[in-house]
């Protein structure tokens, strides 16, 4: 995984980019749309991105230690305010504010990028972490504006080589569902190349394929790296499963029922 916080942020600045280039000249009806996500329409993609950023901004001087760290307690204010704008409203303040969060990171010294530490759900993220957080956000609901208006979006190849090694590492086991039928799958990904073994049982695990995993029982899938990182947040549905994925259907479906989405 890479270990330099800048090419991370150089990363999300080039998310930040699509989504003003994807966002930004959308019409009132086109703000107003039905996004990928089943309970937001586009404008509120935009106002929880935005949103976000706000947050963002406001934990970042207790991440630096700067400050006392930022209360939860805080956030149902911030989200209060966005769920009030209008969707016009909501989809213009989210640009700016989202460009002010990347802008803020862009400036940190290295000093300052070395000192991040982070408490979030029982772990501590340094700057990596901090960034990788808000990319898989940021480049997924990307997605889900850009998948409204173009069936055939994917998400973008700098944001998923950096994000491919997250699923394994972090999503997997996080938002993986056990299952009362045991299932194994190899899952080799190109672009850029992996090779995991993916095990859904009472936990769900992804690990390094090694020569030993072979089994009788053990799935063979394909795909892109980006279709993957897709998967594991609920998102390679059959109308978006590009035509290189190499898979049996049932297969295919038992990943979808092992990754839900939320």
């Amino acid at each position: 995984m890479e270990s330099d916080p800048r090419a991370w942020i150089a990363v999300l600045r080039q998310s930040h980019e699509r989504l003003v280039g994807t966002a930004g000249p959308l019409a009132p009806e086109q703000l107003r749309a039905q996004s990928y996500c089943q309970d937001w329409t586009v404008a509120q993609v935009l106002s929880h991105l935005g949103s976000g950023a706000e947050i963002a901004l406001m934990a970042l001087p207790g991440a630096l230690g700067q400050s006392e760290p930022v209360s939860r307690d805080a956030f149902p204010a911030v989200w209060d305010r966005w769920n009030a704008m209008s969707p016009d409203d909501q989809a213009a303040a989210a640009l700016l504010t989202d460009a002010r969060h990347v802008q803020r990171l862009d400036e940190l010294t290295d000093d300052e990028l070395a000192a991040v530490s982070l408490p979030f759900f029982g772990m501590t993220l340094d700057a990596v972490g901090l960034v990788r957080l808000r990319l898989g956000e940021h480049a997924l609901h990307t997605w889900d504006i850009a998948v409204t208006f173009d069936p055939a979006a994917v998400v973008a190849a700098d944001a998923a080589g950096l994000l491919i090694d997250n699923v394994p590492a972090f999503l997997a086991p996080r938002l993986g569902k056990p299952q009362e039928q045991p299932f194994r799958a190899r899952i080799r990904a190109t672009d850029p190349e992996r090779d995991y073994l993916l095990v859904a049982a009472d936990a769900v695990s992804m690990t390094d394929w090694t020569a030993g995993d072979g089994s009788a029982d053990t799935a063979e899938l394909a795909m892109p790296a980006e279709a993957l990182l897709r998967l594991a947040y609920g998102r390679l549905d059959p109308a978006h499963t590009p035509a290189s994925v190499q898979a049996k259907p049932a297969d295919l479906d038992r990943l979808r029922a092992i990754f839900p989405g939320f």
